[in-house]
């Protein structure tokens, strides 16, 4: 076998080229969501499969996050019904483990929900914090974002400007962290504690139906709304996760369509 001569500027140049459009397309989006964890993804699968620009930012180099393994670094995730509902449309096998209660392999479930996303149109930014949002008289109109590695420099040397990414709407999606809300805690505008103990019948029904936009153009789903409404925390079970990010979806459409005009129109 013999491979194409390509050398490595070439190849370099490749890199630079499309990363650099892919990221200039997206400096202005529909929806901006930070987090690529379960309920992250499912959102922006949802908004993307209706053709809204959706833009993911994730911290870490990976998709996904807890969604990979379960409890106790064991790769087996369990799911409350309906949640098998949403693992057959993924087309994630599963077993019965007991009436209403379901359990996944996490890669295989994880890889898929990342497929679906990015067969939706969904972009991904990676290795990229949330350090603040774009905040105008009174709404959330954007992130603004730095390097991830920047954060784990030695001070003296950490002089790096962020940059601001512009959306009609922004997704808290970060989980326990709520990383996002954390701009607006720390300006007052938002007052909240830590989740709670766990509970997880309580937790999955109150996750979802709490989901929502806590502040004009800024909503929550996943664990950030566990943390935001202090409800208890859920642990190694997904069906609310999913279910969140499907319901905050559905209200980001909803408000979007109301407003049609403020819709990006420009694809990458």
């Amino acid at each position: 076998m013999t491979f194409y001569p390509v050398n490595e500027a070439r190849i370099t140049r490749a890199i630079s080229s499309e990363f650099l459009q892919e990221f200039d397309g997206h400096i202005e989006s529909d929806v901006v969501i930070v987090g690529a964890g379960p309920s992250g993804l499912v959102a922006a699968r949802d908004l993307a499969r209706s053709g809204l620009k959706t833009l993911v930012v994730e911290s870490n180099n990976y998709l996904g996050g807890g969604f990979w393994i379960g409890g106790y670094f064991m790769n087996t995730l369990t799911f409350r019904s309906p949640g098998e509902e949403m693992l057959d449309e993924l087309g994630v096998g599963y077993k019965k483990i007991e009436e209403g209660l379901y359990a996944a392999k996490g890669p295989e479930a994880c890889s898929k929900l990342i497929a679906a996303a990015c067969d939706a149109g969904v972009k991904f930014l990676q290795m990229t914090k949330c350090d603040d949002v774009v905040c105008r008289q009174g709404r959330v109109e954007g992130v603004v974002v730095n390097w991830a590695a920047v954060s784990a420099l030695p001070r003296a040397i950490t002089c790096v400007d962020p940059v601001a990414l512009e959306a009609r709407v922004v997704v808290d999606a970060t989980g326990h962290d709520a990383r996002v809300c954390q701009a607006l805690q720390k300006r007052g505008i938002l007052s909240y504690g830590e989740c709670g103990a766990m509970d997880i019948v309580a937790s999955e029904d109150a996750l979802v139906e709490k989901t929502g936009e806590v502040y004009p153009g800024l909503y929550v789903c996943g664990m950030s709304v566990a943390t935001v409404f202090a409800i208890p925390r859920m642990g190694p079970t997904f069906s609310g996760m999913l279910y969140s990010g499907r319901k905050v979806a559905g209200l980001i459409k909803d408000k979007i369509a109301a407003g049609a005009a403020d819709v990006c129109t420009v694809k990458a």
